[in-house]
Formats: C-alpha cells, structure tokens, sequence
C-alpha cells in the first residue's frame, strides 16, 4: 500500500501529531484494476480491528459510481490520540500491509465546522 498526502503542506503524520477532540478521517483509496474484491476483504479486517478500537465512533465505506475503482472511508474518531495509538498499533500494521500492491491510499483527518444557518460543529 502507498500512502500518498492529500495536503502537502499538512501530511497525515503531522495530523496526527496535533491533538484535537472529535475528528474525521477521509481516506481515499485508490483500487488497481481487478482487485476490488481483494482490497474490500483487507478493509473489512482492519476496519474491523479500528472499528474495536478504543476511541473509534464510526466507520462507513463509500464505492465511486459508473464502475468506478474509487473507495472513501470516513471514520470518527474521539480525537487523534486514539487514532494514532490504533494506527500506530503493530497489530493494525500488520493487517494495513496485507493489501494487495498497488492499493494507494490518501488519509486526512477534518474537524466539523459550524457554518450558521447551514450546518452545526
């Protein structure tokens, strides 16, 4: 799997270096062709590990249409701290390296914000 950043100027490392409350991971994952199911059956084991994680409130994966070989998952998470400790985990390590080559996966973490009269934070 090849991590690639979304922000330049921000990579996800340095995200989860900061410590927040509430956030959201959007990570795209960009799937080589044909090995869609393969890449589904790797997400469904350590989203499975994430999602027991102290710390993790959601997870919900989203498919591009029109045959498209585009994944987003978007994950909450208490806040940074308990990401990092399941990211970092050699546990979840182990599992993330068991996608197939060629998988390139683009994680950033968002906070909500309130826009009055549109959206609450």
């Amino acid at each position: 799997m090849q991590f690639e950043s979304v922000d330049a100027n921000i990579p996800f490392e340095a995200q989860l270096q900061e410590k927040t409350g509430t956030v959201v991971l959007v990570n795209t994952v960009v799937v080589p062709d044909g090995l869609m199911d393969e890449v589904l059956e790797s997400w469904a084991v350590d989203a499975a590990y994430m999602k027991a994680s102290p710390g993790c409130i959601s997870t919900q994966l989203h498919k591009g249409t029109a045959g498209s070989n585009i994944l987003i998952n978007v994950a909450v998470w208490e806040s940074t701290e308990s990401l990092f400790k399941a990211f970092s985990n050699p546990e979840f390590q182990a599992k993330a390296a068991a996608y197939p080559d060629g998988v390139i996966v683009r994680p950033y973490l968002c906070e909500k914000l309130a826009v009055e009269g549109i959206c609450v934070a």
